[in-house]
């Protein structure tokens, strides 16, 4: 059984760790928390209509209640734990989503702003603490700090995994190679000797993007395209249930077996030595030399021809049909609440509302896409026709493309199109 004596330091009061211990079982529910936290959001912003902005709300608020739990524990117990790790996961994904979507700020922007802010996190928690180790989080101050980096490294995780996919144009297969490569080469210089703890902060950034892409390659619809990796059209809602059934048999698993845990108060605070200082300064210097072989890959990469909007071109023009004809098996109430929104982002286009405009065209998408399970069925012909135009729309605000946005002339060209075709 474990020892639960306390003592006092200027920290604050001392506790069993509150961290489990970093095995493969810690790799690998990590990777799916990230999975279906990509997956379960857009599922829900998307397919359930309840927009970006709202669903970033009702996940600050559950991370706010799961956190308060996590918090009041003496000790590490998984549940709680990975269920926290599943909302901040979310949360931190929709905090970059709204700022690319909603705010219209640049991703290399984000990622520089995230970078910074962790460094903060990291220079307060160590001036603090003297420590960024996760095998000493004993007291509520670190934990609170351990929580909050591990919320920023969602966030930055998401902004340079997406800004990577803009640089690229990489399909979500292909783009689980990168991270994936790149937690290889860290695993490899870690076990040479390279700091753990920044070995550790290092992999955990990049779980977040490997994660991600895992679910959107599962969840992204196969495209016909001869040479180009499709994805396996599992669906958000599919993809979501099959890694919460992992999660829960990993975290049964593990409160069962007790494997992630450390057994006694003297282990949580044990200290814990510094390594070989030489093979420590070779890993930092192998870590440099792997930044640098990453950029210059996602510049070789981002100049190379890019497959974009040209074959939807085609597509339009193949299912292009009389205005008012494609939505004429669609109810009413549903072509007007769309209209409504093509005309206000018209509006707010022609008026030099640039912000407003890619608001309205934003909720545009999140709308048609709420309602793609229940319109595509009644007439196909015709959502295909509409989706082809909305597709042009979207790009030309640069929403779901890699390109940055037109000229307001270009969106105001697409906009009066859709709004023709939907009569």
């Amino acid at each position: 059984m474990t020892t639960t004596t306390e003592a006092r330091t200027r920290s604050g009061r001392l506790m069993l760790n509150k961290v489990p211990e970093v095995t493969v079982w810690f790799w690998v529910i990590k990777i799916l928390c990230t999975t279906v936290g990509e997956s379960f959001a857009d599922w829900i912003n998307m397919k359930l209509g309840v927009g970006l902005v709202n669903t970033a709300w009702i996940f600050t608020g559950v991370f706010v209640v799961v956190l308060a739990v996590q918090l009041r524990l003496k000790r590490y117990v998984p549940f709680p734990y990975w269920l926290t790790v599943v909302v901040v996961s979310v949360t931190g994904t929709l905090y970059t989503d709204i700022l690319t979507d909603q705010l219209n700020v640049p991703l290399w922007i984000s990622s520089a702003v995230f970078s910074v802010l962790l460094a903060v996190v990291f220079g307060v928690w160590w001036a603090r603490e003297r420590t960024l180790s996760i095998h000493s989080v004993t007291t509520l101050p670190r934990e609170s700090f351990y929580w909050l980096a591990v919320l920023v490294t969602f966030a930055l995780g998401t902004a340079t995994g997406d800004w990577t996919l803009e640089l690229t144009g990489w399909s979500p297969g292909a783009s689980v190679l990168l991270p994936l490569g790149l937690i290889a080469a860290i695993t490899l210089l870690w076990k040479f000797g390279a700091n753990p703890v920044l070995s550790f902060w290092l992999a955990y950034i990049l779980t977040r993007p490997l994660g991600a892409n895992i679910g959107d390659w599962l969840a992204s619809p196969k495209v016909a395209q001869p040479g180009e990796p499709t994805g396996l059209a599992l669906g958000t809602f599919t993809t979501s249930l099959i890694f919460l059934g992992l999660i829960l048999a990993t975290v049964v698993y593990l409160t069962v077996t007790r494997s992630d845990v450390t057994e006694t108060y003297e282990a949580a605070h044990a200290a814990h030595t510094t390594g070989d200082l030489r093979k420590e300064r070779v890993g930092l210097a192998g870590f440099a030399l792997l930044a640098v072989a990453t950029t210059g890959l996602l510049i070789w990469a981002h100049n190379q021809p890019h497959t974009g909007p040209a074959p939807e071109e085609d597509n339009t023009s193949a299912v292009q049909m009389a205005p008012g004809e494609a939505v004429k098996k669609f109810p009413p109430a549903k072509v007007t609440a769309l209209k409504t929104l093509a005309s206000t982002s018209l509006k707010d286009a022609r008026s030099g509302n640039e912000k407003g405009a890619h608001a309205a065209a934003q909720s545009l998408r999140d709308l048609w896409d709420a309602d793609q399970a229940s319109l595509q069925p009644l007439d196909q012909t015709g959502w295909d026709s509409i989706d082809a135009q909305m597709d042009k729309v979207l790009g030309t605000f640069g929403i779901d493309h890699s390109n940055p946005p037109m000229p307001a002339a270009q969106q105001e060209k697409e906009l009066k199109a859709l709004l023709t075709d939907m009569g």
